[in-house]
């Protein structure tokens, strides 16, 4: 399991900071999709200004997924980013490569939460009790 997360973590990490990066070298290369429905939704958050939010949190949260570290937070921060590139693979823009994006997606981040399940685990506390403290 140890290799297969190592694998996961450098080809997505590696991933993230590229599709992050590349949109500012090149703003031409972001892809729209073939679907009218993605490109709508692609150019709105381009022309929202939101796209450049999304490319600065891919390349931090890939460079910290490369690096290995804040693990349980880059999974978790990873989340919603991944949410929204599923969903745009899934329904947004069909097709075979959309299809294998979109699972590698979801794979890549299961391979990556497990090691880190015992610290994510909490998070999912239903009822518990605030520690309004200022001690660390």
């Amino acid at each position: 399991m140890k290799w297969l997360y190592h694998i996961s973590r450098v080809i997505f990490g590696g991933w993230w900071v590229y599709s992050g990066t590349m949109p500012f070298i090149d703003p031409a290369w972001q892809p729209l999709g073939q679907e009218q429905a993605a490109i709508d939704f692609s150019l709105a958050m381009i022309d929202s200004g939101l796209m450049t939010w999304v490319k600065v949190a891919e390349i931090a949260l890939g460079l910290l997924i490369l690096a290995n570290r804040a693990m349980p937070f880059a999974v978790v921060a990873v989340a919603p980013i991944n949410f929204v590139i599923v969903y745009w693979n899934f329904v947004l823009d069909e097709g075979v490569i959309e299809y294998v994006f979109g699972a590698l997606t979801i794979a890549f981040n299961v391979v990556m939460a497990w090691p880190w399940r015992h610290y994510l685990y909490p998070l999912l506390t239903l009822n518990g009790a605030p520690d309004y403290s200022l001690k660390p």
